[in-house]
C-alpha cells in the first residue's frame, strides 16, 4: 500500500460565507475554485479556496453551518492551519499586509527551522504562513494567477496541520503504525511527523497538552483534515487496514470532486483520506471557476428548491481587475 501523499484540504467552519469569501479572496489571495452546498446539509455552503487550478494539496474549505455555536479552543482539537509561501521575503510582505488590513498576528518567528507568521481571521480561526525557502518534499502548487498578491510572495498550498491532543502515547501510535507518519523532530511540547516525500506540504505537528479546556466545535474551529491518496483502488486499500486495527470508517463516500474515506481517530479527530482527482474543473471552465453554484448530479435535480435554501453570494471575478497589491 503506498503512503499518504501529503495534506489534501483543510475543512473549517465559518460564520459567515460571505466574510470567509472576502477574506480569502481579497486579503489573503486564494482562489474559490468550488462554490457548492455540503452534500449531508443542503441548506450550507460549501466554499473551497485554492490555488490557480484547484490543485489537491492547496485547498482550505468552509461550512457555514445555520445555527452553529462560536467554537472553542482547547485541547483534543486540529488547532491550526499553515499555508506555503515561496520565501522569507514573503513572510516581510506578509507582515506589512496584515499590518495594513488590520488583520491580527503575531509577528515572524522560527519553528522547526522554518520561518512563520501565526495569524487569525474575524472568527478566531488559527492559521499561520510558512516559509519554503529551505523546503524539501512534496510540491506545493501555483499562486493564482489574478489574485491581489503578487506572484513572488503568493501562498501556494498547504503546509502542516497542528492537532493538540491530550492522549499524545495513543495518538503517536496512531500515527505511526496505522497511517505510517513518523516524528522527525520535536521542539518542547510539539512533535512534527511526517508522510510519504516529507516537507512542508506532508507534515502534522502534534501539541501534547492535558492542561487545557476541551475544544468545542463551532464556527472558528477546524472540522476535519484530509490526506492525499491517488485514487479509488488506494482508498479501498485504505479502508481494509483502517478495518483490520479496528478504526469505525465511513467507507467511501463519492464527493464528485474526489472520493473519500472518513474515521474518528480519536475524540475531537476527524482524518479524511481522499483522492487526488478529478478536481474541480470538470463542470466549469478554469477562467470562471467558483461563479456559479455547482451541485453534484444526485443533488442538480433539486436546484430550485437549493438555490431557494441557500442565500445568494456574489462571487464573479472574471471581469474584474483585481490589481496586484504591493508593499513599499
Amino acid at each position: 500500500m503506498n503512503p499518504l501523499k501529503g495534506i489534501h484540504h483543510v475543512t473549517a467552519i465559518t460564520s459567515s460565507a460571505e466574510k470567509i469569501f472576502e477574506f480569502f479572496t481579497y486579503v489573503l489571495g486564494m482562489r474559490l475554485v468550488k462554490k457548492t452546498v455540503n452534500q449531508d446539509s443542503i441548506q450550507t455552503y460549501h466554499l473551497f479556496f485554492a490555488d490557480d487550478k484547484g490543485t489537491a494539496g492547496t485547498d482550505m474549505t468552509f461550512f457555514d453551518f445555520p445555527g452553529s455555536p462560536k467554537g472553542v479552543h482547547g485541547k483534543n482539537e486540529i488547532s491550526k492551519t499553515s499555508f506555503r509561501v515561496p520565501s522569507d521575503a514573503a513572510l516581510e510582505y506578509w507582515q506589512k499586509r496584515f499590518d495594513r488590513l488590520q488583520v491580527n498576528h503575531t509577528g515572524i518567528s522560527e519553528r522547526f527551522g522554518k520561518k512563520i507568521l501565526s495569524f487569525y481571521d474575524f472568527d478566531d480561526q488559527h492559521y499561520q504562513l510558512i516559509s519554503d525557502e529551505h523546503n524539501k518534499g512534496v510540491d506545493s502548487g501555483s499562486p493564482w494567477e489574478k489574485g491581489p498578491v503578487p506572484l513572488e510572495y503568493a501562498i501556494t498550498g498547504l503546509g502542516p496541520v497542528y492537532i493538540r491532543t491530550a492522549f499524545y502515547d495513543y495518538f503517536k501510535e496512531v500515527l505511526d503504525e496505522v497511517f505510517a507518519m513518523h516524528e522527525v523532530a520535536e521542539e518542547g511540547s510539539l512533535h512534527l511527523f511526517e508522510m510519504g516525500e516529507g516537507g512542508n506540504g506532508a507534515q502534522l505537528i502534534l501539541e501534547y497538552n492535558n492542561e487545557l479546556p476541551h475544544a468545542q466545535q463551532g464556527f472558528g474551529t477546524v472540522h476535519h483534515v484530509a490526506f492525499r491518496v491517488n485514487d479509488r483502488e488506494e482508498l479501498d486499500q485504505w479502508q481494509e487496514r483502517l478495518e483490520e486495527v479496528n478504526l469505525p470508517n465511513s467507507g467511501y463516500v463519492e464527493r464528485y470532486y474526489f472520493g473519500s474515506l472518513y474515521t474518528n481517530v480519536a475524540p475531537g479527530i476527524l482524518f479524511e483520506l481522499a483522492t487526488d482527482g478529478p478536481g474541480f474543473m470538470g463542470d466549469e471552465p478554469y477562467e470562471t471557476l467558483g461563479e456559479k453554484l455547482s451541485l453534484p448530479p444526485f443533488l442538480e435535480p433539486k436546484r430550485e428548491a437549493i438555490e431557494k435554501a441557500v442565500r445568494h453570494i456574489d462571487t464573479v471575478r472574471s471581469h474584474k481587475e483585481i490589481e496586484k497589491e504591493y508593499e513599499s
